[in-house]
């Protein structure tokens, strides 16, 4: 048995949010960031993608990792490798070393999500694993959650470089207690399989092919490249299956042979394309016409926060209590209720139907999160457990990368469209933003169908004695 379980579950929950964190700290920045850069909304989405991108790239890499050096090595050197971006992430002068320190920042955040939830699954019995998930979730989920409300203080105050300095600290923390509470991983046995050089090419020149494709589509006359795109991502992916039944691969793609696993996989992406697509432009609909600052934008995005807290571990309860489809259908109805509510926003809302979708957001993200990452781990067996938490974080990050391009490209078209009708800019910007949130809801909502097929019960298949 674990000597210190509350310590261990801690010391995994402050790696996973100073990782979370940046998906979301960033966000309320980007406003001021593209003033000072002089950008426009397509490059400086490049500050979030090119961290998912190279985030994703950095992912399948996870397992062989793990394999060779050892679960504690992997979690402390994944840690100061993503200190140490961030430190460059302050420093940068312009927004291309910006970008660049993001990718440093990536390579380590990469495997920290994925590596602690793969030592907790590991770690706790599977019959602990839905109301353990929950309360690491609230590092994984309130990262993001308070990242808003973090950024807007620290770019009020401090400016915009000041939303990568809380991760120095945290990364100092999270090492130091990592060698005290997580040295038990050491003990663990390491093997030394073969470097699958195949396998990440083609699923290198996948992702960077999809994120081309992607921005082709706002091109005009790009037909010819557009269609390139596609012919190209669907031969890498192609090919990458093909070399991953290789033995010894990247990622072990029979984890698909589970109907739970697939089912709870295709949430993850649906969920993700929605929520980072239109949480993206949040930030410009409250400091765009409605005219918030940036302190004031993080402030109104707390009550998200605080409602994860409460609701996330209740929701990891009740799915090992054998609620696990019934939660997640009820997280996607609110979470497509809460985009909704946010397309309503107009010039002149109080702060309560402000307030009402954040307080709601934070509801349905709850329920859905704890619910399929529970059932989606309890798909597959304890040696496939890096794969699937690593293939989770792999397609949350994928999802989210492609939702921010497309809901880029679909801003940009609608706001073209309602300059052409005569809208004055700063109208035609409201209106693009708003119509945002509607297709994000119609998005989430789709998650409906594969969320049917999830267990009710809760189903362990995994056949082991409890961890010591």
């Amino acid at each position: 048995m674990l000597k210190h379980p509350t310590l261990v579950l801690i010391t995994l929950m402050l790696g996973t949010s100073m990782a979370a964190i940046d998906s979301s700290i960033v966000n309320v920045s980007l406003p001021v960031i593209r003033h000072q850069f002089n950008a426009n909304v397509d490059q400086v989405e490049w500050v979030i993608t090119a961290y998912m991108i190279s985030f994703t790239l950095f992912i399948p890499l996870i397992t062989w990792l793990k394999n060779r050096i050892g679960y504690f090595n992997l979690y402390i050197i994944s840690v100061a490798v993503f200190t140490a971006g961030s430190l460059l992430c302050s420093l940068s002068h312009s927004l291309v070393l910006l970008v660049a320190a993001r990718v440093i920042q990536a390579t380590g955040g990469g495997a920290i999500t994925p590596t602690s939830l793969a030592i907790l699954s590991e770690s706790f019995p599977p019959e602990k694993r839905g109301s353990v998930i929950g309360w690491w979730g609230l590092g994984n989920v309130m990262g993001p959650a308070l990242g808003p409300t973090l950024g807007g203080i620290l770019t009020h105050y401090f400016g915009w470089e000041s939303v990568f300095y809380v991760n120095i600290p945290l990364g100092i923390l999270t090492i130091l207690l990592t060698f005290r509470y997580l040295s038990f991983l050491r003990d663990k046995p390491r093997t030394r399989p073969t470097f699958d050089f195949r396998g990440l090419t083609w699923f290198a020149l996948f992702i960077v092919a999809v994120q081309y494709t992607i921005s082709t589509i706002s091109k005009k006359g790009a037909l010819p490249e557009l269609i390139a795109g596609c012919v190209c991502f669907v031969l890498f992916l192609y090919l990458y299956i093909r070399s991953a039944r290789r033995p010894q691969p990247l990622l072990d793609l029979t984890v698909f042979r589970s109907p739970d696993f697939v089912h709870s996989a295709i949430i993850v992406i649906i969920r993700s394309v929605a929520l980072f697509g239109g949480m993206f432009f949040l930030p410009f609909l409250l400091q765009g016409l409605l005219g918030y600052t940036p302190i004031q934008s993080g402030l109104l995005m707390l009550p998200n926060a605080l409602m994860m807290l409460v609701a996330r571990p209740y929701a990891g309860k009740k799915a090992d209590q054998g609620l696990i489809r019934s939660i997640s259908l009820l997280g996607i109805l609110l979470v497509a209720l809460s985009m909704y509510l946010f397309s309503r926003i107009n010039v002149g809302a109080t702060v309560l139907l402000i307030i009402l979708p954040m307080i709601v957001r934070g509801l349905g993200i709850s329920f859905l999160v704890a619910p399929v990452s529970t059932a989606l781990l309890n798909s597959v067996s304890r040696e496939q457990t890096s794969t699937a938490t690593s293939m989770n974080s792999l397609l949350q990050q994928l999802g989210g990368s492609i939702g921010i391009a497309v809901f880029g490209v679909l801003h940009q078209f609608i706001y073209t469209h309602y300059l052409n009708k005569g809208y004055q800019a700063p109208l035609a910007e409201h209106f693009a933003l708003q119509d945002g949130f509607v297709v994000s809801a119609a998005v989430v909502a789709l998650a409906f169908i594969p969320a049917i097929r999830l267990p009710q019960r809760h189903i362990v298949r995994i056949k082991e004695n409890s961890p010591v």
